[in-house]
């Protein structure tokens, strides 16, 4: 067939179009194919001191980075033992079913996650929710079927980590990296079993670092958008090359399957975890004695600070370093030991990783102006997270007080009955609060029956008669409350201008 010059451009063009389609479909639409323990001081730990390597050339593939870490990856899996309690059986239907069971039953529960080799003796690092209530515990290597019996050395609720041993010698340790140089956009690779189909490598990027989920007590999490499932949790979050910058442990999900946003216990806290319950038997921390809350606008404009930044100390504790030092309440903690402190989590967290007994600088603003305070960390007491959760009774009618932001609040003065109805501690000093009006300012702040005021406009308050003189002429300015409510301290605005 005979074509001109134009004709035989336009149906190249044709035929361009179409293979590139075809192409296209090819790609989308390929069918899947089917088918004992070591000293505390010779813990052997393969960690590198250079930062997180950045001159690879990582155009083609992840596949030396993936050689170097997948061996150190196990399956983990765990048998529970639940009990349940059948119904009470009415007496007829005894006669008539006198076999049907009416005691507890026991039935075997069957768990599944990851785990990381982090010595080669046999010591495996994962989450503490994956062995958590394990009556048995077998790890699994990635290479080879053979399987060991685990034993539960520690764990941490606190950090989700958990520690594991095997007897097993030249096991394939992975090497373990600063995670304190990751960066935002960094490449990271999550290795693990999830949903039990086998090890699976998945690669995404550092979608954010310091990320607070409220899912646990001590939390500095790697964001990252590598899909991690079901199954992952204590698998490896490793890097460019192949080294663990963290523990995955946890997803944000609407549907339970990944949807991009995965978090990791970063290598440094799992690592400080697994030291401490090799050489204590459990995880020791440093103990402060305050309670501390974040620095929100209207705090940092009664406070006159020049930021938004830093570490509120709204109460201290009785017979605690912070009270055996210089500290104050409506101090603002900026620094510790040299470390620049935004919000209290962070605080929490380093004053958890400084062994006990380590002497510490803090650096503060006070009524304006810096300051530093030293003192001692004493070892963080078992019971530091207890909280007693005072019963709270109706509401009554509301009495306004002199200063409109204290409009909607009953109060009353403290005395023994009320102390052991609310569970309030004789250390705390001020007035109770017996009732709030719904939709004042109080209840939006979350001031409760139960709750007492200790402090009004950074006075101390003893008692009703001494609030209403100190919130006489107060008008419609905005006043800071000290609240203790539920166990803790804390500072309040109430803002009558809507702020």
């Amino acid at each position: 067939m005979h074509m001109t010059s134009k004709t035989r451009f336009i149906w190249n063009s044709i035929m361009v179009t179409v293979g590139g389609f075809a192409g296209f479909l090819a790609v989308q639409y390929l069918p899947i194919q089917s088918g004992a323990a070591a000293a505390p001081g010779s813990l052997d730990l393969r960690v590198d001191a250079d930062p997180v390597g950045r001159e690879l050339n990582l155009a083609t593939s992840f596949a030396p980075a993936v050689e170097q870490a997948a061996p150190s990856v196990v399956s983990v899996s765990t048998k529970r033992t639940i009990t349940t309690t059948a119904p009470s059986l009415p007496p007829i239907m005894r006669e008539l079913f006198p076999g049907m069971p009416d005691s507890p039953r026991e039935r075997q529960a069957e768990g599944l996650g990851s785990g990381v080799i982090v010595t080669e003796d046999g010591y495996i690092l994962t989450n503490n929710h994956v062995v958590d209530g394990a009556d048995e515990v077998t790890v699994k290597l990635a290479e080879g079927v053979e399987e060991y019996a685990a034993e539960i050395i520690g764990t941490d609720p606190y950090t989700d980590i958990a520690v594991l041993k095997i007897e097993a010698k030249g096991l394939p340790a992975i090497r373990i990296t600063d995670s304190e140089h990751l960066r935002v956009g960094d490449v990271v690779l999550a290795i693990g079993n999830p949903l039990g189909v086998g090890q699976t490598v998945t690669m995404g990027i550092v979608s954010a670092l310091n990320r607070r989920g409220d899912i646990l007590h001590y939390e500095d999490f790697i964001q990252t958008d590598a899909a991690i499932n079901r199954g992952n949790s204590g698998g490896a979050l490793v890097d460019a090359e192949g080294r663990l910058v963290g523990v995955n442990t946890a997803i944000i999900s609407s549907t339970g399957g990944s949807q991009g946003i995965g978090f990791a216990v970063p290598s440094n806290l799992a690592r400080s975890v697994l030291e401490r319950i090799l050489r204590y038997g459990k995880v020791v921390r440093g103990f402060l004695g305050v309670d501390i809350q974040n620095i929100t606008p209207a705090l940092a404009e009664m406070f006159e600070l020049p930021v938004q930044s830093g570490a509120l100390v709204a109460a201290i504790h009785p017979d605690t370093p912070a009270d055996r030092s210089d500290l104050k309440e409506g101090d603002v903690i900026i620094e510790f030991n040299g470390r620049k402190i935004t919000e209290r989590r962070q605080l929490q967290l380093l004053v958890s990783e400084t062994a006990p007994d380590t002497e510490v600088e803090l650096k503060l603003i006070r009524d304006g102006k810096e300051t530093t305070v030293s003192l001692v960390l004493a070892e963080l007491p078992e019971d530091a997270f207890a909280r007693s959760s005072p019963t709270r009774p109706g509401l009554p009618s509301p009495e306004p007080g002199d200063s409109s932001a204290l409009e909607g609040l009953e109060v009353a003065d403290l005395n023994p009955q009320f102390r052991e109805q609310f569970n309030i501690p004789d250390r705390v000093r001020g007035v109770l609060v017996m009732g709030v009006s719904p939709g004042s300012l109080a209840a939006a702040k979350n001031i409760g029956p139960g709750d007492v005021i200790q402090e009004f406009d950074r006075k101390q308050v003893n008692e009703t008669r001494h609030l209403r003189e100190l919130s006489r002429g107060f008008g419609n300015r905005p006043v800071l409350l000290r609240v203790w409510s539920g166990g803790g301290s804390r500072y309040v605005v109430l803002d009558p201008r809507g702020n």
